[in-house]
């Protein structure tokens, strides 16, 4: 291997070694801010209110599924996220990719109105 390929494997082990050594309150912490913009701005559009404000009103993480004996799941973070605004409210269920800004913010059964 060239040397310039060794310092990337290097760098990618040590960004796994630290994301393992984080609490699950840190890693839900590092994710919220993420999250939560994602499901305020689809409050924001849900409303017809880009004024609206969101708030973190729960977070969890969500464990692997493995798909076969030898496979790795993915592991998220998922936040129940309340926005408000213009006299009005919504419930968003904002799931996150651990380690990547990737997030999806669906609304929840029972949206608030």
């Amino acid at each position: 291997m060239k040397p310039k390929y060794l310092v990337a494997i290097a760098g990618a082990c040590s960004l796994i070694t630290l994301a393992g050594c984080q609490s699950a309150s840190q890693t839900l912490e590092a994710e919220s801010a993420a999250a939560q913009q994602t499901a305020l701005a689809r409050g924001q559009f849900d409303l017809s209110c880009p004024n609206a404000t969101a708030t973190v009103l729960s977070r969890n993480l969500v464990n692997p599924v493995l798909n076969g004996p030898m496979m790795n799941g993915v592991q998220r973070a998922e936040y129940t996220v309340g926005v408000s605004g213009c006299g009005q409210k919504a419930v968003y269920i904002s799931v996150c990719q651990i380690g990547s800004v990737s997030c999806i913010a669906a609304a929840s059964r029972q949206a608030a109105q």
